[in-house]
């Protein structure tokens, strides 16, 4: 009996030891996968990069004179053009039908103070046409031009001034008047 109990303690023993190392084995194939996965988290690498801007001053246009063709005659029987040139002097436009009287009146080309951000440059935006009315008759001004003529440059102190000319296009015998626009002229900057 007491060599039986000897065998029972002993495969009870032997049962132990080999639990014992199954938990052992289990115990280094986790902690070998841990190993395995931190080695993995350390072939990373980290880096920050900081984020900034600058608001620039907007840019601004503010008319300052208003485009004026001056005094004008007119053919009863040829149409013709006045020519207003970015600096204020005015031609015709060759083909007779007008002509411009040495009582001048007011002559004027549109002119505009662009400001922003210094020597910063804007792009610029003419009208195509527009027309001027007295009562029920009408010209059509056109073929505007600017000076500076597409882009512009802000000064050190951030700003310019921009001047525009137009084609006034008169018909024969056009009614006498005043002739206006209402609307205005639409003259438009933007930053490039």
């Amino acid at each position: 009996m007491y060599y039986a109990n000897n065998e029972t303690i002993k495969q009870t023993h032997n049962n132990q030891k080999t639990k014992k190392m199954k938990n052992f084995s289990k115990v280094l194939a986790i902690a070998s996968i841990l190993i395995a996965g931190s080695t993995a988290s350390f072939a990373q690498a980290t880096a920050t990069a900081s984020a900034s801007a600058t608001i620039i001053t907007p840019i601004t246009i503010v008319k300052n004179v208003d485009m004026n063709f001056g005094n004008v005659a007119v053919s009863a029987t040829i149409a013709g053009t006045a020519i207003l040139a970015p600096a204020g002097t005015r031609t015709t436009g060759g083909a007779g039908g007008v002509t411009l009287p040495a009582t001048t009146g007011t002559v004027a080309a549109a002119s505009f103070t662009v400001s922003g951000q210094a020597n910063y440059t804007y792009a610029i935006t003419l009208p195509s046409t527009t027309n001027i009315t007295s009562g029920g008759n009408t010209m059509v001004v056109n073929a505007f031009t600017s000076a500076p003529a597409t882009t512009g440059t802000l000064s050190s102190l951030g700003s310019q001034t921009l001047n525009v000319g137009a084609t006034l296009n008169v018909n024969a015998a056009q009614a006498p008047g005043t002739y206006t626009n209402a609307t205005g002229v639409p003259v438009t900057v933007n930053y490039n």
